[in-house]
């Protein structure tokens, strides 16, 4: 029997998916048929959430990839629902207040550390390194979640550690990144500036002083290093034979809500900073803030 070509609710023809069914009528097929015109209708609201600002008909249905015709159709029902608004000046189209409260509802739900560890399992294959989630505390960035990898070297850290600003990869993520903002500018400083003096009374023990901080200048050249980078490494610095890279994850806000850590040791972990281990942690760690509604201004999320 031939597909029955019907129109859509936007009066653009499609021939609909069979459905396949169980004997109590369930939708049995391995991916559920869905309400073609639904998804067509998403492509706009998608264009505007990846958008500055207000766009006209003609730009938003280019965005979208379909006529001026066709999307007015979808504006249309999109503002009775209040998912849409338009602007009766500029007659440009914005996101409206039904699609605020939605997006709202989806960001009181997330939790960043869960999320993590549910993409800790995938990391560590990938990785073949220990891996760990740190968030900031009250005494500063702050272990709460551990996974060793198998035949690896144990390290000496355990969940609540409070980790070092300047000689871990996990504080100086969180000094780089927390950092950016005038207000957490002002809590680091004296906290830097404290580690660093401990640090200068510290005998050299043959560790590789590029990788230590000894002044002030060395610090920010640091810090703006990582944020170049888009990640904190250490090498040796925090413990002898051990490196390690954390990457930051941030909020809809652009809150840097927690590290994704991977160390090891240098024999076994690549510690260039374009290595297997250190691009993975990377694309799992801006995932996981696309996950959480950040977005990179001008960028999509």
């Amino acid at each position: 029997m031939r597909k029955r070509e019907i129109l859509d609710q936007s009066g653009e023809p499609h021939t609909p998916d069979p459905v396949e069914t169980g004997p109590d009528g369930a939708d049995d097929s391995p991916q559920r048929a869905g309400i073609q015109s639904v998804e067509v209708g998403f492509e706009l609201l998608d264009a505007l959430s990846q958008t500055d600002g207000a766009l006209m008909l003609r730009d938003l249905a280019a965005a979208a990839g379909m006529s001026a015709a066709k999307a007015h159709r979808y504006l249309v029902s999109f503002q009775r629902l209040g998912l849409v608004v338009q602007d009766p000046v500029s007659t440009r189209y914005d996101l409206g207040p039904a699609a605020l409260r939605l997006g709202l509802a989806s960001l009181a739900r997330l939790d960043g550390v869960k999320l993590a560890r549910q993409r800790i399992d995938a990391l560590l294959t990938t990785t073949g390194h220990t891996l760990a989630i740190a968030v900031w505390g009250n005494q500063g960035p702050t272990m709460v979640h551990w996974t060793e990898a198998p035949q690896t070297v144990p390290v000496t850290l355990r969940l609540g550690d409070v980790m070092p600003l300047l000689t871990s990869a996990t504080g100086r993520c969180f000094a780089a990144f927390m950092g950016e903002s005038t207000q957490d500018a002002r809590q680091l400083e004296p906290m830097l500036r404290a580690e660093l003096a401990r640090l200068k009374k510290l005998p050299d023990n043959g560790l590789p002083l590029s990788d230590v901080p000894r002044t002030w200048a060395d610090v920010q050249t640091l810090l703006a290093e990582t944020r170049r980078r888009g990640m904190a490494r250490v090498v040796h610095s925090l413990l002898p034979g051990v490196g390690g890279f954390c990457a930051p994850v941030f909020d809809a806000q652009g809150r840097l809500v927690l590290g994704l850590v991977v160390l090891g040791s240098v024999v076994t972990l690549d510690t260039d900073w374009s290595s297997p281990a250190a691009q993975a942690l990377l694309r799992t760690a801006r995932q996981l803030s696309t996950d959480l509604g950040h977005r990179v201004a001008g960028h999509p999320a």
